[in-house]
């Protein structure tokens, strides 16, 4: 596995759909989607992936919500805020990660059906 992250926002907009969906490995109840995987593969961050999924099991005011947005947002000095919201603004759920080398600026996933997607993907 390379350590180049080669992940650009205009390589997330070809996903619209998904044909194979991934169990999570840590949320056996929880699938991702092709757009998903690239995601978590081209821009090393399959523990994105990880937090949507354990928060569906451990974070009840997550739990609670049928569809859910998810953004993570990189600050320039490489740390992040990864936050839940109910797809009407309104954030359920915020973590600060205090490092990370994810490639973009920010991105948004979609929870729903018990399915991490890209927004492309809804």
């Amino acid at each position: 596995m390379s350590n180049t992250k080669t992940l650009t926002a205009e390589a997330l907009h070809q996903f619209s759909g998904s044909e194979n969906w991934y169990r999570h490995s840590l949320n056996r109840k929880v699938l991702y989607t092709d757009g998903a995987q690239y995601l978590a593969e081209q821009g090393g961050a399959y523990w994105l992936l990880d937090s949507i999924a354990i928060a569906q099991a451990h974070v009840k005011a997550v739990k609670a919500e049928e569809f859910q947005v998810w953004t993570l947002k990189v600050n320039p000095d490489s740390t992040a805020l990864l936050t839940c919201d109910d797809g009407n603004k309104r954030i359920v759920y915020s973590e600060s990660i205090p490092f990370t080398d994810f490639p973009l600026p920010e991105v948004k996933l979609y929870f729903t059906d018990n399915v991490i997607m890209l927004t492309s993907e809804y």
